[in-house]
């Protein structure tokens, strides 16, 4: 086990979901939070008295890098809102990120996505997989990590399929597109094709795994692991879950992918969407063997539990 002196992280991205969720699993493990905001006093409001918010914008390399003087570890989880803008704000705020980490002589997290592979690399994705991308957002995910490799700081990055749950974040597939966030239930929607499996990831359970790795491997090189989580193999095993919360039948309906194709030219989130559909399409999973191989075991919730706490979050229930 590596051990960890210097418990300070600055946290981009700590009032979205995975920042957020990992910033409470490190303050439980006994870290300082340091984050940055546009709006510390409306996030203060809102979070964990603990943390010690700085006001500061991710796009602001002097921002960042005076927010990380002093901590050992600078976690990247900030994304462009509603997917836009990634070909402007996304490899500039990793640059920022790796200058910080530079500066302070700190170690990067990077949660990691499954945008960077292309349908070569399906249907199980290991960490020394092809990355070879055939969308935009996919390649600007295999830059970022390129960038941050090539950087030479020390780096951390661990992958993982679609969120859900960690509190009251709605920016993901789940909150958006199986149910809706901040409505009672009244049907599922069915993004995938029929019998297609899927990967889910539970936040509170990656994030207590990016907790663990962070604390057990050596802040040094850069070092990648994928994060298994829940995998729904034919796709009905998440809907029978979200039944099961509701304790009650609900229809199962197909995600309306004729309507965002027909608005995607005037909406750009549809758009965006739209572009990643393909992940929906085939098989795709995340094989967890090196993780394992570390901690001994990946923290796993189990679905029933995982789902029914997520939709009272979400004040679905």
């Amino acid at each position: 086990m590596a051990e960890q002196v210097n418990k300070t992280a600055l946290v981009l991205g700590a009032t979205g979901g995975v920042g957020g969720a990992l910033t409470e699993v490190l303050l439980t493990r006994g870290w300082a939070i340091k984050a940055l905001t546009r709006d510390p006093a409306r996030a203060a409001a809102d979070r964990n008295p603990k943390i010690q918010w700085i006001h500061g914008d991710a796009m602001d390399r002097d921002a960042v890098v005076a927010a990380a003087a002093g901590v050992s570890l600078v976690v990247h989880a900030v994304n462009p809102p509603g997917y836009r803008d990634w070909d402007k704000l996304v490899l500039p705020m990793m640059d920022n990120s790796i200058a910080a980490a530079g500066a302070a002589g700190a170690r990067v997290l990077l949660p990691g996505t499954v945008y960077n592979y292309g349908p070569d690399a399906f249907p199980l994705l290991r960490e020394d997989s092809p990355q070879q991308p055939l969308t935009r957002k996919g390649k600007i995910r295999a830059a970022m990590e390129r960038r941050l490799k090539e950087s030479g700081v020390p780096a951390l990055v661990v992958r993982a399929g679609d969120f859900f749950g960690g509190g009251k974040s709605g920016n993901n597939w789940f909150a958006q597109g199986v149910v809706k966030a901040g409505r009672p239930l009244a049907s599922i929607s069915r993004p995938g094709k029929r019998g297609v499996g899927h990967g889910w990831a539970y936040l509170p359970d990656l994030a207590e795994t990016m907790a663990q790795l962070i604390e057990r491997t050596p802040a040094e090189g850069f070092q990648t692991f994928h994060f298994a989580g829940h995998w729904d193999a034919d796709g009905t095993q998440m809907p029978q879950a979200i039944r099961q919360a509701a304790d009650r039948e609900l229809k199962v309906k197909a995600f309306p992918w004729p309507l965002v194709t027909l608005l995607a030219p005037t909406v750009a989130l549809f758009r965006e969407m739209l572009e990643m559909r393909y992940l929906w399409r085939e098989p795709l999973r995340l094989d967890n063997a090196k993780l394992v191989s570390v901690l001994g075991r990946e923290p796993h919730t189990p679905l029933d539990e995982a789902v029914k706490t997520t939709l009272v979050e979400l004040k679905c229930l």
